[in-house]
């Protein structure tokens, strides 16, 4: 799931969120109204759906705050997390 989400075993409404998520993270402005629209099918709320752009959009703000700025990652990201769980 970490490396790939597509290839894991989810239900259709995570495969459906997930999905949406990494659309808006890499073509933000291809994002149309069936998109939002297999979300309400999958049973999502139009509250949830704002929750899920907001996490969404709340990374790519802090990814690009930090990239912009230079920001490296802490040595436990860098090297690897499993001394850290």
């Amino acid at each position: 799931m970490e490396a790939d989400y597509r290839l894991a075993e989810l239900t259709a409404a995570d495969r459906q969120m997930l999905d949406y998520a990494a659309k808006l993270t890499r073509a933000p402005g291809d994002m149309v109204e069936e998109d939002l629209a297999r979300l309400r099918a999958c049973g999502f709320s139009d509250r949830a759906i704002l929750d899920i752009a907001q996490v969404v959009a709340y990374y790519a703000y802090a990814n690009r705050i930090a990239d912009g700025l230079g920001l490296s990652l802490e040595n436990y990201w860098a090297e690897g997390k499993e001394d850290y769980e």
